[in-house]
């Protein structure tokens, strides 16, 4: 089987529906090809965990989701990418893992669809197996041997002896678990277990370098232990020689699947003199009757392996500095291609060589361009004069003769403030007193196009004073006025009538009324208005 499978496709544009780029990308990266993770796709999930607003529990399931497949395809790489994540993403990953009672049920899985499925059951079972231990070491300890510092000063040499022998018992089972994957050389045949076994080669140094620093401050504690103690510490140091035979045999098939062999640490055996020491001194101190030794001879021994031992742990400190250094390498690489490939693309488009949201170019200069200040001397004269200076257009057929004409506002040009205070003073807002009582305007010269004097292209019309309020008039007989066309409009949310002169009669005029709405007009525009009035015979 090659490529994506349909499955993988609809899958993948579910998720895009859904609008979970990590789902999606944990579905790309458990596809049903025979290879491993791809990069980008693992790049892209470890970036994840060191995001703050990442689910990680929602990852974690995911993953777990994906490993009840019955493809051993989908499961063995829903496991790689699993250990990948514990390995090189954000601790919360595998905090979160070692949080759980439980996480890969995989202990009877197989995949019946072919004789490669069945050969690669057995490697997921054991898989399985060792990420769960590895979970549960992280639990028990509270920190990953693969990343806990080495040396002198490290965690495992300054360790005490009671936390010294528990820690080292963890170490063993999460070893045992991992060389239990037990693969040879013939059976790496396809880029999936691949992929698995370069994370297993890794895991296996880190931790038998962790491994290798315990035993080292066990031996300098030894002989100065309780009887107990010293019966469990000569057990776990058995059982130490016991699985540096057995790493020996795993880092030679990594040798022989072409791995480095500068990657590959030498591992340097404690002389077999010292088990026998140290099975002495339990004797001894069990009262049993053993050889004489003198203290110098057992320091000796005990310097010599301390010393081997030592070595072993340098060769596992240089193979970590060549990965590291082979990281920042390609590193570097990545981000020279990044670099070249944008240079290209600013030949072919020049005009991105500085982006809307950064002024700065590439080549360290500072896109100086001018930025408009609306409060400066000049942008206020051209800008702000323009808006707030109503325009008057010419026209041939109509104008306006106004019987006292206001002044333009005065604008200050660099105060904004100023300018909008003399327009209010000029437009008469606030003010209780009226500069006209009465104007009778023909409009037949000029046409106002804007401003406070604007007034619609209708018949000629009365403006009404609106500061007027209430004038007491004696007004003496005299005929009906001729007819004077209505006002179709009057400014703007004023409504002003009047009811006409009589003989005899003191009128008080109806002040200005304010409508939101609407109203209805007399037909005549002479009777009595809609609202109330006051008149004295």
């Amino acid at each position: 089987m090659s490529g994506q499978s349909i499955t993988d496709r609809i899958t993948a544009a579910q998720h895009s529906v859904t609008g979970s780029a990590i789902s999606k990308t944990v579905c790309k990266a458990t596809t049903h090809e025979i290879m491993g993770p791809k990069k980008k796709h693992l790049n892209y999930l470890i970036q994840c965990t060191n995001e703050m607003n990442v689910n990680i529990p929602q990852l974690a399931d995911t993953l777990f989701e994906r490993t009840t497949s019955t493809s051993w395809v989908v499961v063995f790489k829903s496991l790689t990418t699993t250990h990948h994540l514990m390995v090189y993403g954000n601790e919360r990953f595998i905090q979160y893992l070692a949080s759980r009672n439980t996480l890969f049920n995989l202990s009877n899985f197989l995949d019946k669809s072919g004789l490669q499925g069945y050969d690669m059951s057995t490697f997921i079972r054991r898989y399985s197996r060792y990420l769960n231990e590895k979970a549960v070491s992280y639990r028990q300890v509270a920190f990953d041997f693969t990343k806990v510092e080495r040396g002198s000063d490290g965690v495992m040499r300054t360790m005490n002896t009671e936390k010294l022998l528990k820690t080292i018992s963890v170490i063993q089972n999460q070893m045992d678990a991992l060389l239990d994957f037990n693969v040879n050389a013939n059976e790496l045949t396809n880029g999936v277990i691949n992929a698995a076994f370069m994370l297993l080669f890794k895991d296996a140094i880190r931790l038998f370098a962790a491994y290798n620093e315990g035993v080292i401050n066990l031996l300098e504690k030894y002989f100065d232990m309780k009887k107990v103690q010293c019966k469990e510490g000569l057990d776990l140091y058995k059982k130490f020689l016991t699985r540096m035979t057995r790493i020996s045999e795993f880092l030679k098939v990594a040798e022989q699947v072409g791995i480095d062999r500068g990657d590959i640490p030498d591992l340097s055996q404690a002389p077999s003199s010292l088990l026998d020491a140290l099975e002495q001194h339990l004797a001894s101190l069990e009262g049993k009757k053993v050889k004489d030794s003198t203290a110098a001879s057992r320091a000796s021994t005990l310097s010599s392996a301390v010393s081997s031992l030592a070595n072993t742990g340098m060769s596992f400190s240089k193979v970590d500095e060549r990965e590291k250094q082979a990281a920042l390498e390609e590193e570097q690489a990545r981000l020279k291609a990044l670099k070249e490939q944008r240079l290209k693309e600013l030949q072919k488009n020049p005009t991105t060589a500085t982006t809307d949201s950064s002024p700065v170019s590439l080549d360290g200069t500072i896109d100086s361009a001018p930025v408009l200040d609306p409060f400066s001397t000049t942008n206020s004269t051209n800008v702000l004069g323009g808006i707030l200076k109503p325009t008057v257009a010419s026209s041939p057929h109509q104008s306006m003769t106004l019987n006292s004409q206001q002044p333009h506002p005065k604008l200050v040009s660099d105060d904004l403030d100023s300018s909008l205070a003399n327009l209010v003073g000029n437009l008469g807002i606030g003010n209780g007193r009226a500069k006209n009582d009465l104007h009778w305007n023909q409009s037949d010269e000029k046409k106002l196009t804007g401003g406070t004097n604007w007034l619609p292209n209708t018949a000629p019309s009365t403006t009404w004073n609106p500061a007027t309020m209430v004038r007491l008039l004696w007004l003496p007989a005299q005929p009906a006025p001729s007819a004077v066309a209505f006002p179709a409009a009057t400014p703007t949310g004023m409504m002003a009538y009047a009811m006409p002169p009589r003989m005899g009669s003191m009128m008080i005029t109806q002040p200005t009324m304010m409508y939101t709405q609407p109203v209805m007009r007399s037909p005549n525009p002479f009777g009595p208005s809609p609202g109330a009035q006051m008149q004295f015979m």
